[in-house]
């Protein structure tokens, strides 16, 4: 949880003491020199930040808590930022501000949007909080407090604790934001059965090294974390908190046989089922590997690495293949090969040399590794009692081959065997997750989403290992039909090491005293266990113990069976089987107060006058710029509520407290060659006599690299900054710094909307030039209120536009343009968003045709061995006219420039100003 206030009509000033010299002695005064002020204190005093788990047999129900209080003499913005795991639900939202109560409570959705339009109706507000689909969500409330007033804030989630490599973990994200009082962690863990082992990594940092405690005995743990005021300072004198990151809790529990251990407590039942101390089955995989354009960079690189810690951890009797993709499929060995330490060598050898370019053809990629598989089986290569697995990792949407993704669909399916397992490691936000997803689980496997950053290889060998060992395979837990009802999934395909199969039910009665389950499975040789559980054990304990979690049982039932719904929902092969699965959803959603993709959350005043919504706009790509989040507009009073669509508050309306939002919003700007507001991209190919344009989806924050030059040792980034607030589910995004930096002489300059900031360079008092470097090789010369030009050694050049706004306007904000001439002299090394096009690709452009805008013609495009579909259009450039600009015809790429850049444009994500772009 974040906490964080704004003073609107601040300004900060970069201006050293050199440039503030240059401003008292030249006319023509740098553009921020006249707007510089100090930045003022914000008076905002977070009072509490308590968070608590309480975790019961695997399920955590955890609290997050925090009064804040405007100690100012103004009103300011708060706001209340939490993260939660993916897989967690959110139960419910309360608020008080300025005594003023809102209570949240989960219903269907069309019953929500209509408590909505009636709300507005009558001039008040309702809310809807969904789920959206990141792996990460984002609670984010923003609102606006007036002078003495205080604000309280309360969120409640529930999630079942998932067993990985021997361990459960639990994470909390402790983003407070600034030093708080009263600061406390408290995680409360009870297993009835004994806690084998818990961890309490300091993932905060040495700076809170020994400050976590830990009391235990054999069944309950306590952990507690309470740093002191001092002890949150970053340093003895600090005001600022080092308190920033995630509190991470790891344990196990005992496990008395290999049988499982079944619960019973409030009319449901929960079985666990890990057994232990059994040998490893052998395995026979393929591995489909993505090595299209997009993979270009830092993504391959990681999957490179990755591929050589997961090649040895293959054994003499493991068998394996790779198959790399393009437009075209290619096979390192058309056969499935013994994991000798020969062929492994082979294996690493041939992945280094990959080289990624062109399309994707998952399909053909897809069958031939099921081919392989299938002329194994035929041979006689692979054991009965091995497993077989396909492991795809892509990072992109087919373009190549057969792209309509049901049919991909289908044809995996109608190919696969029983036997045979299909997992899906879709890498980045690009990556059609949702659709890898379905793949996997319509073929026995399970998905995950791998980050393109720095520890993505990391992320790759840990999924790996998670399904490295298998142990068991065709498992099914199985009761007494007259006992139980409602049961989840109790058959499994198979069972790895270090993991939980996990089924749930409830009791048909209780007429009897003690359930039973049987196990059977098949593994080196075939077992079958009994399990059994008094009715009545499990609630005494529970009664018995403070800071339990009475209702776990009941809770964890309906949290299995919504997420295998939801499962069976995105694969239902008719409408009608769909809607039946929805209204189940539904239903227990609504029963449980479960916040899901298809209920929602209205949050309202306790007298049920005021209401306040919560939206969020659906999320067809279902990554971390598809726009997907909660969203709500609150006002100071409630009768003052508004929606984030409904019309701008007049001035003699209230002022707004502000926006709650879950999950992260999306961003759409542009960017050039010349880059401009919204920012756009616009590249100009003398060769091919044509320009280019594409957007780009990022965040506010987000340091782009443009150009990375090490043969010149020129470096230019972008840092992003936002619109002021959110309009029609979209924040615009902008450049608010652009940062040339000079490595040989280690000079940077630094210029943004509010002021300049140099390094290692002197000015010229008679001019208004700076001239940086001995001698002199870097030149900035600024022109007031308008635009500064940089020159590297007379060869490279580069001018920012100061674009300025109405300083009341209610969305936009001042905002950077940058042009960089298509005749720089960089050296072969260039890249970058826009250095890449020093070397000018071949672009072929064909099937022209009408479009759905009679205005905009259509047109196929090839480039880099991409075949894209582009439209043409117009696009602004400024450096003619830098109120209204000129216009631009261009061939405009869709999909955030994907075919047309190399690789992703998250490639291009670096961490600070002055970053190199990472190389393979």
């Amino acid at each position: 949880m974040r906490f964080s206030a704004e003073i609107g009509w601040t300004f900060r000033s970069f201006v050293n003491e050199s440039c503030l010299k240059l401003c008292l002695v030249c006319d023509c005064l740098l553009f921020w020199c006249e707007r510089a002020q100090a930045i003022q204190g914000n008076d905002i005093t977070v009072k509490s930040y308590k968070v608590e788990s309480r975790i019961t047999s695997r399920f955590a129900h955890t609290t997050v808590k925090s009064s804040v209080v405007n100690s100012g003499s103004g009103a300011q913005t708060i706001g209340f930022n939490v993260q939660i795991p993916k897989r967690a639900f959110i139960t419910n939202f309360t608020m008080n501000v300025n005594g003023i109560t809102f209570i949240g409570s989960v219903k269907e959705k069309t019953v929500a949007r209509n408590l909505y339009a009636q709300a507005r109706a009558r001039g008040k507000a309702a809310g809807i909080v969904r789920a959206n689909s990141l792996d990460m969500e984002t609670f984010k409330t923003e609102v606006h407090v007036p002078a003495s007033s205080k604000v309280e804030f309360e969120l409640h989630y529930q999630e079942m604790m998932e067993r990985k490599l021997g361990f459960y973990q639990h994470t909390l994200h402790i983003q407070p934001g600034r030093l708080v009082p009263h600061l406390q962690v408290d995680v409360y863990i009870f297993e009835p059965k004994g806690i084998r082992a818990v961890e309490t990594p300091n993932t905060l940092g040495e700076h809170f090294e020994g400050i976590t405690k830990v009391v235990q005995n054999k069944d309950k743990v306590h952990i507690v974390f309470k740093p002191t005021l001092q002890q949150q300072r970053k340093c003895n004198n600090c005001t600022e908190s080092a308190v920033d990151g995630v509190f991470t809790v790891r344990y196990d529990v005992e496990r008395e046989s290999n049988a499982g251990e079944l619960q019973v407590s409030d009319g449901h039942f929960v079985h666990f089922f890990a057994p232990k101390e059994l040998s490893p089955l052998s395995k026979n995989i393929v591995f489909v590997i993505d090595v299209s354009g997009s993979m270009w960079g830092l993504k391959m690189k990681q999957t490179v690495s990755a591929m050589e810690a997961i090649l040895d951890d293959l054994t003499m009797d493991d068998y394996f293949s790779i198959i790399d993709f393009n437009h075209n499929v290619r096979c390192w060995s058309e056969e499935l090969v013994p994991g000798t330490s020969i062929q492994i060598s082979e294996a690493k050898n041939y992945i280094k040399n990959i080289k990624p370019n062109g399309g994707t053809n998952i399909n053909e990629a897809l069958l031939r590794a099921v081919q392989m598989l299938l002329k194994a089986s035929i041979q006689g290569l692979i054991d009965p009692r091995s497993v077989s697995m396909i492991i795809l990792v892509s990072d992109g949407d087919p373009t190549v081959g057969e792209i309509k993704l049901s049919s991909i669909q289908k044809n995996v399916k109608r190919l696969m065997r029983e036997e045979f397992s299909l997992f899906s490691l879709g890498i980045g936000f690009d990556v059609d997750y949702d659709f890898l997803e379905r793949l996997a689980l319509d073929n026995r496997g399970m998905a995950q989403r791998i980050y393109a950053n720095h520890d993505a290889a990391e992320q790759l060998k840990t999924f790996y290992s998670q399904v490295s060992s298998p142990l068991l395979r065709k498992i099914t837990v199985q009761f007494p039909e007259d006992s139980v009802t409602d049961v989840t999934q109790n058959h499994f395909d198979k069972f790895f090491k270090g993991s939980e199969l996990v089924v749930a039910g409830k009791l048909k009665s209780t007429s009897f005293t003690t359930l039973y389950s049987f196990t059977t499975a098949s593994a080196t040789m075939d077992l079958s266990l009994e399990a059994e559980s008094d009715l009545q054990e499990m609630d005494t304990w529970l009664s018995q113990h403070e800071h339990s979690f009475s209702g776990f049982a009941r809770q964890m039932w309906a949290y299995i069976t919504i997420n295998q719904l939801l499962a069976q929902r995105s694969l239902a092969p008719t409408a009608a089987k769909k809607r039946r699965i929805t209204q189940a959803i539904l239903n227990l959603a609504v029963d449980h107060q479960f916040v899901t993709p298809l209920t929602a959350l209205l949050v309202q005043s306790e007298d049920a006058q005021e209401r306040l919504l919560a939206d969020s706009p659906r999320d067809p790509k279902q990554g971390c710029c598809s726009g997907a989040g909660y969203h709500v507009q609150v006002y100071s009073q409630p009768s003052w509520v508004r929606p984030t669509l409904a019309p701008t508050p007049s001035p003699a309306e209230r002022p707004p407290i502000g926006p709650i939002t879950v999950g992260k919003l999306v961003t759409s700007f542009c960017l050039p060659d010349h880059l401009e507001n919204d920012p756009h991209f616009i590249v100009h190919l003398p060769k091919n006599k044509m320009d280019v344009c594409f957007n780009i989806d990022s965040e506010p924050g987000h340091i782009l690299n443009l150009v990375s030059d090490p043969g010149t040792g020129v470096v230019i980034n972008g840092q992003l900054i936002g619109s002021k607030r959110v309009v029609n589910h979209k924040r615009n995004t902008y450049f608010g710094t652009i940062s040339v930096s000079y490595k040989p002489e280690e000079v940077r300059v630094d210029v943004g909307t509010n002021g300049i900031d140099t390094k290692h360079c002197s000015l010229n008092d008679t001019i208004c030039v700076c001239v940086c470097g001995m001698p002199p090789r870097v030149k900035v010369s600024i022109l007031k209120d308008s635009e500064v030009n940089v020159t590297v050694d007379d060869k490279i050049s580069l001018m920012v536009l100061l674009h300025r706004v109405w300083k009341k306007h209610p969305v936009n904000v001042d905002f950077l343009g940058f042009y960089s001439p298509s005749n720089n002299q960089y050296s072969t090394q260039v890249h970058g968003l826009i250095g890449q096009f020093a070397n000018e690709p071949e672009v072929k452009v064909f099937n022209l045709h009408e479009g759905s805008d009679p205005k905009k013609k259509e047109a196929n495009m090839k480039v880099k061995g991409n075949k894209l579909s582009v439209t043409r259009g117009w696009q602004k450039d400024y450096r003619s006219d830098k109120n209204k600009g000129s216009e631009v015809y261009c061939w405009f790429i869709h999909n955030s420039g994907k075919g047309f850049i190399d690789g992703h444009y998250t490639n291009y994500i670096v961490p600070s100003l002055d970053s190199f772009l990472p190389q393979l």
